[in-house]
């Protein structure tokens, strides 16, 4: 069988955790910010988990991680 490739795009946005779940970034955390509240903007800085239904496309868009 040939190498599959790694999606780059997924591989800036998801890395793997040592349990094997996929972490992320928050989204709408990049422009705009002057109409977001402080509250707002501190907790879109944590990150997030991919849901579990979503995890199975993320493993083949990234199939070495």
């Amino acid at each position: 069988m040939p190498k599959l490739k790694t999606n780059r795009g997924a591989a800036k946005r998801f890395a793997r955790t040592g349990s094997g779940k996929f972490k992320r970034a928050q989204s709408h955390h990049n422009h705009i910010l002057t109409k977001k509240s402080a509250k707002r903007k501190r907790h879109l800085r944590k990150g997030a988990l991919v849901k579990a239904v979503d995890t199975p496309a993320v493993r083949r868009l990234l199939p070495y991680s």
